[in-house]
C-alpha cells in the first residue's frame, strides 16, 4: 500500500487529523491547495480530508472532478466539523448527497470526525454566517431537533479533535491492501 493524505484546513483540526493519519500509516500528509490529479498517480490509496461548511467538504472537488483519473485508486475521505458524528441522517444524507453525485459515493469511503470552532479565530465571513444562521433558525416557530442543535452549535467554543478517533479509518485503509 502506498497511501497519501491530502487535506484542506482553515482552522487546524483537519490538518491535525491528516497528520495523525499520515503518521499512523507512515506516509506523507500534504496540503491539497493547488494539488492536481497528476500528483496522485504514484499512490494507490488517496485519503482526503476537508472541513464541513454548510454540508460542503472543503476542496473535495479535487477527488470528485478527477474521479475518472482515480478509478484504480482506493479513495477515502474524512470530514471535520461540529455536528455530532452520530447524526447519521446529516452525514449519510445531506453531506454525502451534496458532495458525491453521479455514482461517486459508491467509490469513496467516508469518515466523520469532530473538529473545532474557536470563535475568536474565525474569519469575519464565518462569524457573520454563523450569526446569520443562528438568527434565522432562532426565529422559526417550530424548529426541528436538528435546527435546535444547530442553534446551540453556533455558540460552541471548543476543540473536539481527538486522535483516538482515527482508528477505524486506519484499520480500513490497512485492510484495503
Amino acid at each position: 500500500m502506498k497511501p497519501i493524505v491530502l487535506y484542506r484546513s482553515k482552522y487546524g483540526s483537519t490538518k491535525a487529523y491528516a497528520q495523525w493519519i499520515a503518521e499512523a500509516l507512515s506516509c506523507e500528509a500534504m496540503d491539497a491547495k493547488g494539488a492536481s490529479a497528476d500528483i496522485l498517480k504514484d499512490y494507490d490509496t488517496i485519503i482526503y480530508g476537508g472541513g464541513l461548511y454548510a454540508e460542503i467538504i472543503a476542496g473535495a472537488s479535487l477527488i470528485t472532478k478527477n474521479i475518472d483519473k482515480l478509478q484504480d485508486k482506493k479513495l477515502i475521505v474524512f470530514t471535520t466539523g461540529l455536528t455530532p458524528t452520530d447524526c447519521r441522517e446529516y452525514y449519510d444524507g445531506m453531506v454525502i448527497e451534496k458532495n458525491f453525485k453521479n455514482g461517486t459515493k459508491d467509490k469513496i469511503k467516508v469518515f466523520n470526525f469532530p473538529g473545532k470552532m474557536i470563535i475568536s479565530e474565525l474569519s469575519l465571513v464565518h462569524k457573520t454566517a454563523i450569526k446569520t444562521l443562528k438568527g434565522i433558525m432562532s426565529k422559526k416557530e417550530n424548529p426541528t431537533e436538528m435546527e435546535k442543535m444547530l442553534i446551540n452549535l453556533c455558540d460552541i467554543d471548543a476543540d473536539l479533535s481527538d486522535r483516538s478517533l482515527i482508528k477505524e479509518l486506519i484499520d480500513y485503509a490497512r485492510a484495503q491492501c
